[in-house]
């Protein structure tokens, strides 16, 4: 599924019976959007795309990259995705490791709470999306940062036992 939000304006794209689902949910949450904001959209998704094409290749650099890097570490693994600029480390390997100050970590929310401590690294448990035992993070940043984050993630989790 596709969406997008420019000026209050949104759009979707997926199975009918989604699609049916959304509308029913979109009918009672909001309407009317201005006609300034409608004919915005309208000129955006009929003007010049070549730098959504530069863009999407910019963000497909970095998630390629960043899939790299974390497959690459022992203990997590991440398929990878068709779009978005996140990925879902499965941390299932690091499940039941100690950190060094001894705490055990029992569950993704431990998992993403050590790499904010140890890695300076924020990620988003994948539990707040019922995705046990994964983590959400981001590639919309810098590669440098990326690149960073993910040496940071290594180092933290090669200190596990």
């Amino acid at each position: 599924m596709a969406c997008s939000s420019i000026l209050r304006i949104r759009y979707a794209a997926g199975p009918l019976e989604l699609i049916n689902a959304i509308n029913k949910l979109q009918s009672q949450m909001s309407s009317c959007p201005s006609s300034i904001s409608q004919a915005a959209a309208a000129y955006a998704l009929m003007a010049d795309q070549s730098e959504v094409a530069k863009a999407v290749e910019v963000y497909r650099q970095r998630r390629d990259r960043a899939h790299e890097l974390i497959n690459a570490i022992p203990g997590l693994s991440c398929s990878l995705p068709d779009g978005a600029f996140y990925l879902y480390p499965s941390c299932a390997g690091l499940i039941g490791k100690t950190s060094p100050q001894g705490k055990v970590l029992d569950t993704d929310l431990d998992v993403s709470l050590y790499l904010l401590e140890a890695a300076g690294v924020a990620s988003v448990h994948g539990g707040a999306y019922g995705l046990e035992p994964y983590f959400r993070i981001s590639t919309a940043t810098s590669m440098d940062i990326l690149e960073d984050a993910c040496a940071a993630i290594a180092t933290a989790c090669a200190d596990l036992r």
